[in-house]
This record gives structure tokens, C-alpha cells and sequence, in this order.
């Protein structure tokens, strides 16, 4: 495949220079320590990265704890929920240069970015934008007979303080909203370290964050490995929460290294999501949907419905629906408006995905379509569908986080259901039924944080979201965020 590098100018302004910290309003680059990001379609470098280091985490703390005490809670809500708007606005009128930073850094097709991601990232800025002002408490009547006298109480939702924000590569900037609306809605302030392999829309955020009117020091990025950069932020003890996404195995090295000062932790982990099709399903929809549900962003989601579960009746049917639905995506370059799947993000993650591919074939199940590299340069891979796929295969047991799907026959719902909860992950699911009851039936017995009916994939910034068992802890978005961004205060005082 030939790629080409063709972007807006602004776009291309970023990658013409080495890419800094934002800490405390200023770029800062990195004395002499830079990692490089590269175009997952072909493997060249993009641009160059400033390396962070303990020191610098340091500082961003330091910058970010001074914002905390200084205009940013001098701030109004209505203020705050004005300056989140604002930025909102910013992101939509620069959706093009987003765009392509977004697809040549992560391999999307940027066709996707700009349908999926910026929209939907400036949703969660607009969305985040009324909640200032509705942080409300309480008040609460005392009555304990071990409690004589009269009283006034009332409860009060402060900001939990500084919070580290660690993300994933799979949907940069859509994590960076995920993480930034909020927290900053509730008044806290943020040092966002974006995933080493994909730094290059944060960058161009951090110039839309300083023309929003963002104060210094209320949002700080940080640059770097996961090992230095991240390690530093979950260890710090000038940082009152840590809200991570990523693996599970990363997860547990944050709160191995946040138990320092108790800090508070909220983790989106990984998933290995069931997808069940019930033989009264619409079988063209169910298929189309399963296919969806796994191939949509190279399959790098942790929703990702990536253990499909057939009906006997109609499992040829479905198998043949999404392998026909995989063999008809055309695999390309990410800047190609007509590519429907790009290539993985790195070549690390094109190694783990054919090694699962090499397992799954060893441990017995059959390719129905695909399983092969696609061209020689980049990190293309088909959209691969497995049969004959059981439980205890590692393709079947673990999070690929990649284009693969494993397809397994059930007879009866108690036998799907213990199935699809035979996870260690519990993230999210789907139901493909026209029975109504049995769907909801269904969705009650699923251990998952989300679970969609005839449907996949739909989020709203309304809508609660996060994992059972190892899938995480905690909620994002809708009210139940604030849970994790604002402490609970309880006034209690003497009327008489």
C-alpha cells in the first residue's frame, strides 16, 4: 500500500515541530529526551515527542495545585460551565485538523474520526458544560435520639482536588473529553498523560484548551512512557485521583502505585464482551451488527463484541452474514476516504494480534474469513472471523484488541448465559431478539456494565458507563461521574 501524508495546514503545523509538555500555560519541550510517534499505515515517524520524567510530572502537579487554589475556584460554575462550551465550539470548528491528526496517529480511517470521534467529543464538552451549575447538596433532618438539640445540616459537593488523567490509543481524543469534561466541570484540576503511542491530537488540544480561556495550570499534559510518566502520576502524593483507562494488567500496577496516600481511583479496563443472537433475531441486522460490534476501530474497543454467541437454528446463517460483512470492508490507508478499517495502531499491537491468530489456529479453531496480514508495509490485518471456537482457547479467554471475532453455537438461554458471564470481564454485551421479555430477561442475567438490545456500540455522554468484575471501578459520564470527580461534605450546625 502507498500512504501519503496530506493534511490541513494546521494539522501539519503540529507535525513539523517537536511535540512539548503543556505546564502551567507554557510548552516546555524536552531538554534532550524525545520518543518518536509513527503513521501505523506504513511505520514512518510523524514527529517527534517530548519525553516526560519525574521532574516533570513535578511540576505539572505543582502548576496544577497552585490552579486549584487560585482563579479556578474563584471561577462561578455558570463561568466554568461557560469556558467548557467554549471549548466545545473550538474543537467542532477544527474538526478537520483533529481529524487527520487523529487517523494518521492511530490508523483510523478518518472517515470515522471525523464522524465518530470529534463529534462525539463535542458532545462530551457540551454535555459536561450544564453540570457546574447542578453540583448541588442538601439538606438533611437530624432526628437521633443520641443527638438532643435542634440543628441545621446540610451537604455540599466539593472538587476531589488534583486528578491524574492516563488514557488509552485506541480513541485519543474522545478519552481526553472522557476524562477532561468532567473533572473540570466539578472544578478540579487535570494532568492528562496521553497513551505514548498516539500524543498527537492532545497536542493541538492543548493549544484549543489555551484559546478557550482555560486559566494556567488548570489543565496540564504530560508527555510520555507509561512506566515513568504514568507510574509518577498514580505514585504522587500532591494527586487526589487517578482516573485511568487502559488494560487490566495496567490497571492494577495504578492502584499498586496509588495506595501511597489512599489516593481515590476510577478504572476502564479491559473487556471481552459477549454478543448473543437469538434464533427470532433479525438475522440480516444481527449480523451486520455482530460484524460492527468487533470490526469497528480495527476492533480496538474494549466494548468490543468479540465472543459471538450463535442460536443452533440460525448459526450458519449469522456465521455466513458476518464473514460475508468482513470480506466486503475495504481495508486501507487511514487518510482514504473510502477506507472502512485502517491498520492496527503499532507493531507491537500487529505482533500480539497475529500471535492470537497463530494460537487460535494451533488450538483448534477454523479461520471462516480471513486471518492473514494484509500488503507488506504498516500493520493491516483482515477482519478475521474464528469457528469451532471454544472455551479455554486464548482467543476465546482473552481481550485481543484487534479485527477478530470468535463465534461459538448455544441451544437454550440458561446455557448462553453462563457462557457469556464465564469472563473475567464484565464491560458490556448484546442482545439480538424480536422478544421483548427475553431481551430484558437477558440484559438482567448479563454480568456487564452495559448491555444493548439489538444494537451495539451506542453511547451517549448521558449514559453511565463502566465494567463489572475486571473491567474496571467505577462509573464515567452521566451524574453518576460526579461521584468520582467531587468529595461529599456534611455541615452540621446548632440553630439554638
Amino acid at each position: 500500500m502507498t500512504v501519503s501524508i496530506d493534511v490541513p495546514a494546521a494539522a501539519a503545523d503540529v507535525l513539523s515541530k517537536p511535540i512539548g509538555h503543556l505546564i502551567g500555560g507554557r510548552t516546555i519541550d524536552a531538554a534532550d529526551d524525545h520518543f518518536p510517534t509513527t503513521n501505523p499505515c506504513n511505520g514512518e515517524v510523524l514527529a517527534q515527542v517530548a519525553s516526560g520524567t519525574e521532574a516533570d510530572v513535578d511540576r505539572a502537579v505543582a502548576a496544577a495545585r497552585a490552579a486549584l487554589d487560585g482563579p479556578w475556584a474563584r471561577m462561578t460554575p455558570s463561568a466554568r460551565g461557560k469556558v467548557l462550551w467554549r471549548l466545545a465550539d473550538l474543537i467542532e470548528a477544527r474538526t478537520e485538523e483533529f481529524a487527520h491528526l487523529e487517523a494518521v496517529d492511530t490508523g483510523k480511517p478518518v472517515t470515522y474520526a471525523r464522524l465518530v470521534d470529534l463529534p462525539l467529543t463535542v458532545d462530551w464538552f457540551r454535555y459536561m458544560a450544564g453540570w457546574p451549575t447542578k453540583l448541588v447538596g442538601s439538606t438533611v433532618p437530624i432526628s437521633a435520639v443520641a443527638t438532643p438539640g435542634d440543628y441545621f445540616a446540610y451537604t455540599k459537593r466539593e472538587p476531589v482536588g488534583v486528578v491524574g488523567a492516563i488514557i488509552a490509543w485506541n480513541f485519543p481524543l474522545m478519552l481526553a473529553a472522557w476524562k477532561l469534561s468532567p473533572a473540570l466541570a466539578a472544578g478540579n484540576t487535570v494532568i492528562l498523560k496521553p497513551a505514548e503511542q498516539t500524543p498527537l491530537t492532545a497536542a493541538l488540544l492543548g493549544e484549543v484548551i489555551r484559546e478557550a480561556g482555560v486559566p494556567d495550570g488548570v489543565v496540564n499534559i504530560v508527555h510520555g512512557y507509561g512506566e515513568t510518566v504514568g507510574a509518577a502520576l498514580a505514585a504522587h502524593p500532591g494527586v487526589d485521583k487517578i482516573s485511568f483507562t487502559g488494560s487490566t494488567e495496567v490497571g492494577r500496577h495504578i492502584v499498586r502505585a496509588s495506595a501511597g496516600n489512599l489516593k481515590k481511583v476510577t478504572l476502564e479496563l479491559g473487556g471481552k464482551s459477549a454478543n448473543i443472537v437469538f434464533d427470532d433475531a433479525d438475522i440480516e441486522a444481527a449480523a451486520a451488527g455482530a460484524a460492527n460490534a468487533v470490526f469497528f476501530n480495527q476492533g480496538e474497543a474494549c466494548t468490543a463484541g468479540s465472543r459471538l454467541f450463535v442460536q443452533s437454528g440460525v448459526y450458519d446463517r449469522v456465521v455466513e452474514g458476518v464473514a460475508r460483512f468482513a470480506e466486503q470492508i475495504k481495508v486501507g490507508d487511514s487518510l482514504d476516504p473510502a477506507s472502512q478499517m485502517g491498520p492496527v495502531v503499532s507493531d507491537q499491537q500487529f505482533s500480539t494480534v497475529m500471535g492470537y491468530l497463530e494460537s487460535g489456529r494451533q488450538q483448534g479453531a477454523t479461520v471462516a474469513y480471513g486471518g492473514s496480514r494484509i500488503g507488506d508495509a504498516g500493520y493491516f490485518i483482515q477482519p478475521t472471523v474464528l469457528t469451532d471456537t471454544a472455551p479455554g482457547m486464548r482467543v476465546v479467554d482473552e481481550e485481543i484488541f484487534g479485527p477478530v471475532i470468535t463465534v461459538q453455537r448455544f441451544d437454550d438461554v440458561d446455557e448462553v448465559v453462563r457462557a457469556a458471564n464465564a469472563s473475567c470481564y464484565g464491560l458490556a454485551g448484546g442482545v439480538w431478539t424480536s422478544n421483548v421479555a427475553r431481551a430484558h430477561a437477558v440484559a438482567d442475567q448479563l454480568r456487564a456494565g452495559t448491555v444493548w438490545v439489538n444494537s451495539y456500540n451506542v453511547f451517549d455522554p448521558a449514559l453511565p458507563f463502566g465494567g463489572y468484575k475486571q473491567s474496571g471501578w467505577g462509573r464515567e459520564h452521566g451524574a453518576a461521574v460526579f461521584d468520582a470527580y467531587t468529595e461529599t461534605k456534611t455541615v452540621v450546625v446548632p440553630t439554638a
